[in-house]
């Protein structure tokens, strides 16, 4: 059995990426991890592209060890990863779409974020002429049997969702299977950051996905100290896990009480709500944005925390452990809503392993990761947390999961603040002579969230942002099977993929 280590000693190494090695493979060495992956030997991390080059990070199952290989393609061709491991699929149309690239063997050649409208094809690439206007339209999988039909659903929703289209075919009321296309928030960020500067690509990084401002922020400033071998100071390392954890509980909080709207129980949508604006409204006094936007930066913070901030905090968090337990037993003791979560979009545990499926939606179904513990990173190491698991893979296990979670913030937010030392919150940027790279994995609150980038001087020559949500959109569909189509809401609101995350 080759582990890790022996793929990354079959290459040359090109860059140590701190703590992460990049090595170049060969062809050979390629399909080998492919293999793996599909063996289950290693779990598939991120695949992105450039002109003339494809990428794939990859790391041990628990997520202990990562590593990028690199593959040369000069002749814009390389292997198909995703002819043996499904969960490459999208990243490499995508690649496609971006650069030209041709996966070879490739079970699926067609379009992900290109839907016929650039310009200019291949944006980060090559340039050429935009498709034909009469280009054939997007070809759904055909489903075959007696009494299906087909609903088409978005991707113009009502109320504020993002646009997704769902081709939905169904037997009745069950669905039979759910078929999505994304990309319609495709904004070129990829492309806007490459020749700009670090403090401009921070601010880009940050609205990749505006619920996960932080998570983003914290995954691209950690990849730029890391290509540069920058300490940040131990109070912005306290104060950036105070940042994430209060948008943790935000989110949570609001998905919990989202989730109970979509089925029909608008009590613990308006509670968790107020508890939510709670969160809120202390991090816009702490950190002057309720978001808290543009506050992590390269380097630490762009400011510290107010002199109000702590006390407006814990005011916040006591707010929560007064009323969140309340409405943990409305949630548990009511039959009407029970029975709507309860069975309902269940995820297979082996699925979960197989698309490396982070946060909440792959630890409701068993899979015991964490970016803060594996591979981990500071001041984690010194504070005490527990990661919940569940195995029944439901709406309902999705729930309690993010309601476990919401009390691990809660003691993670007092023990951040408790431990607070005083000192600096930046320092400044090297700007080193010579090109390198760094690579980071944050734990977002929908799971765990890469960063790669390339630096030259004080420019980013080329970054990469993967959102979790790229291995559990296809997930979706999976849960969805069998249920019938009035539950598709209640099951993607308890997955909350993130469209503009994905849409890169």
């Amino acid at each position: 059995m080759r582990s890790l280590i022996d793929v990354i000693r079959a290459g040359r190494t090109i860059e140590r990426h701190h703590p992460w090695p990049r090595v170049a493979v060969d062809g050979d060495t390629w399909l080998a991890v492919a293999g793996l992956l599909a063996d289950g030997r290693l779990s598939l991390c991120g695949l992105w592209g450039e002109p003339s080059r494809v990428h794939m990070a990859i790391g041990a199952e628990d997520g202990s060890d990562v590593g990028v290989i690199s593959l040369d393609c000069p002749d814009r061709r390389f292997p198909s990863i995703a002819a043996h491991h499904r969960p490459a699929l999208r990243l490499e149309r995508t690649i496609h779409d971006l650069f030209g690239l041709e996966a070879i063997g490739t079970p699926d050649a067609r379009p992900w974020l290109d839907h016929g409208r650039w310009q200019m094809r291949f944006p980060l690439g090559e340039r050429r002429a935009a498709a034909a206007p009469d280009a054939p339209p997007y070809q759904f999988l055909a489903a075959e049997g007696e009494d299906l039909h087909q609903i088409a659903v978005g991707p113009v929703h009502a109320g504020i969702i993002e646009p997704g289209h769902f081709r939905f075919t169904a037997s009745g009321e069950a669905v039979v299977r759910l078929e999505e296309r994304l990309g319609y928030t495709h904004k070129g960020v990829e492309g806007l950051m490459a020749g700009s500067s670090v403090e401009r690509a921070a601010r880009l990084a940050g609205r990749v996905s505006g619920d996960s401002t932080v998570a983003y922020a914290l995954a691209f400033s950690q990849a730029v100290e890391a290509a540069q071998q920058i300490a940040v100071p131990p109070r912005a390392l306290w104060l950036r896990a105070l940042l994430a954890e209060l948008e943790r509980l935000a989110n949570h909080l609001g998905d919990i009480g989202a989730i109970c709207n979509d089925a029909s129980f608008a009590l613990m949508h308006a509670h968790c709500g107020v508890l939510r604006e709670r969160v809120l409204r202390a991090a816009d006094i702490a950190f002057g944005h309720r978001l808290m936007r543009d506050v992590v930066v390269p380097g630490g913070l762009a400011h510290d925390i107010a002199d109000a901030g702590p006390a407006a905090i814990r005011a916040a968090l006591g707010e929560i452990r007064r009323h969140f337990p309340a409405l943990i037993d409305l949630y548990d003791n009511t039959a009407s809503l029970q029975d709507r979560t309860v069975g309902t979009g269940s995820l297979n545990p082996a699925l979960a392993r197989q698309f490396a499926a982070g946060g909440y939606i792959g630890r409701a179904s068993g899979r015991n990761h964490d970016a803060r513990r594996k591979p981990g990173y500071r001041p984690y190491d010194v504070l005490r947390f527990e990661v919940p698991v569940l195995d029944d893979g439901d709406v309902n296990a999705r729930v309690w999961i993010r309601i476990r979670e919401v009390e691990q913030s809660l003691s993670l937010a007092d023990q951040i603040m408790d431990g607070l030392e005083s000192g600096p919150v930046r320092v400044p940027l090297q700007n080193p002579a010579e090109p390198t790279e760094g690579m980071a994995i944050v734990e977002g609150f929908r799971g765990d969230i890469l960063a790669w980038l390339r630096l030259d001087g004080d420019r980013i020559a080329r970054c990469h942002l993967r959102d979790p949500s790229w291995f559990q959109w296809p997930l979706l569909e999976a849960a969805i099977e069998g249920n019938i189509v009035a539950d598709f809401p209640l099951c993607n609101k308890s997955f909350n993929c993130s469209y503009s995350g994905h849409d890169l």
